[in-house]
């Protein structure tokens, strides 16, 4: 669907093109409504995901049209652009991000700059429009293009702060609302992701090191945490001195350290994780077969694409702190406190820091006139934390909160039953819990 650049001024500018996905009822005499759902990230596509529902759960999908999109910036749609895959291999995976000397701080900075400067003159005209206001103006034209004068909504991660600006600017169309694995939309960008490093932290020392030395006798990476730990140190410090060139990709700390913040998402990648150990370990002995999917796996730390628009909605929907020695400070302090992903803080924020100025106007939630909505989240989600979902939870009224065990990002759609039950029940029959619940880890 043609959707304005600027829902402000619809005539300021080319209209930009969203990519729609639509999966029908597979009961018409059970259709209920439209069941709209849309993707993490920011940066994710959204159009497989009504099949997706659809095969997981065939009540929601007897009941629902179901139907999502590419976010405007994202995938089939008009896309934001910003520097090649060369360029921002070299800005995240290019050595070591825990480096704190002078030169490794300078070079961040000038790189964020330069990353700023092509995102600008790839996509200047663009890049003001790329935030979630604009995006909830698109998914309000696509309800009304479907017919329908209420939709029900699914969002997890990134979809929830999108969901919850949804609702808020559109409270009577929308008549049930779950949000999964929480992001504070009641809060600017800045506080949310200055926090992902203590989580990230939390969920590796408290999940998957006790969990990589409950199976030393397969792993070999040491019988306690603290010694499945220092193994994980000792071989980031031989990255550090001698990246590993495998099949013609140089995996350095920042590759580890990518594939260790990926693995945490999800306790069923631990394996995969723990066997990546090894291999960079004693990768001669590895067949060719698996040195060529390894290197293939860890080839990019992260998309180009992912990043441009990553960066356009974090950075371009609420203001960011412009002071580099304010950075700069808070970073070191990061990195050595949580280095794991804290090492990555001054990049990030480096990009955020150089952006141009938020335009985008500020969307207070506070669930005034929303019907309940159903949030989920898990104790140790790396990514969205447990105290950023509370103080959601706390700022959007009336609604209830169903407390995960576990860590795993995403809690709906990841074989929970008790979870299933309580989305299944709420978007089929209105069925909410009486207050605050909580579920147990999926079993594995």
């Amino acid at each position: 669907m043609s959707v304005p650049r600027d829902w402000y001024h619809p005539s300021s500018g080319p209209d930009l093109t969203i990519a729609v996905s639509r999966r029908r009822a597979s009961d018409p005499a059970k259709r209920r409504g439209v069941l709209m759902m849309a993707a993490g990230g920011p940066g994710a596509s959204g159009l497989p995901r009504p099949a997706g529902l659809a095969a997981y759960s065939p009540k929601l999908a007897a009941a629902y049209d179901i139907v999502s999109f590419d976010q405007r910036g994202v995938g089939a749609s008009t896309k934001v652009v910003c520097s090649d895959q060369d360029t921002v291999d070299a800005m995240f995976g290019g050595g070591d991000l825990r480096d704190r000397s002078a030169a490794a701080v300078r070079r961040t900075w000038e790189g964020a700059r330069e990353f700023v400067r092509d995102c600008r003159r790839a996509s200047g005209g663009l890049l003001p429009y790329i935030t979630t206001d604009q995006a909830v103006h698109d998914m309000d034209l696509y309800r009304e293009l479907l017919g329908a004068a209420q939709i029900s909504y699914y969002g997890p991660s990134y979809a929830t702060f999108l969901g919850a600006y949804y609702a808020t600017e559109f409270p009577r169309r929308v008549e049930r609302v779950v949000l999964d694995s929480n992001i504070d939309f009641t809060g600017d960008w800045q506080s949310f992701l200055t926090g992902q490093p203590m989580s990230f932290q939390r969920r590796f020392e408290q999940d998957f090191l006790p969990w990589l030395a409950a199976h030393d006798a397969t792993y070999h990476q040491g019988r306690t945490p603290q010694e499945a730990q220092a193994s994980y140190e000792r071989l980031r410090a031989a990255l550090h001195d001698r990246p590993l060139d495998v099949e013609g990709t140089v995996i350095t700390p920042d590759h580890l350290d990518a594939a260790a913040t990926n693995a945490l998402y999800d306790a069923d990648r631990f394996g995969d994780l723990a066997s990546l150990l090894g291999f960079l370990a004693r990768p001669e002995q590895a067949p060719e077969q698996t040195r060529k999917a390894v290197a293939d796996r860890l080839r990019h730390v992260i998309s180009a694409d992912f990043v441009a628009d990553f960066f356009s909605v974090t950075c371009g929907d609420t203001p960011w702190n412009r002071d580099g020695r304010y950075w700069v400070e808070r970073s070191a302090e990061a990195t050595r406190a949580h280095p794991l992903a804290g090492a990555r803080e001054l990049t990030y924020a480096s990009v955020c820091a150089n952006w141009p100025r938020s335009e985008a106007p500020r969307i207070e939630v506070t669930g005034e006139g929303l019907p309940p909505v159903l949030m989920l989240n898990s104790k140790n989600d790396p990514a969205t934390y447990y105290e950023a979902a509370v103080r959601a939870h706390r700022g959007l009224a009336g609604s209830r909160l169903v407390t995960v065990e576990g860590g795993d990002h995403g809690q709906f759609q990841n074989g929970n039953a008790c979870v299933d039950a309580y989305v299944e029940g709420y978007l089929l029959d209105g069925a909410l819990p009486a207050a605050d619940t909580g579920c147990p880890a999926p079993g594995r």
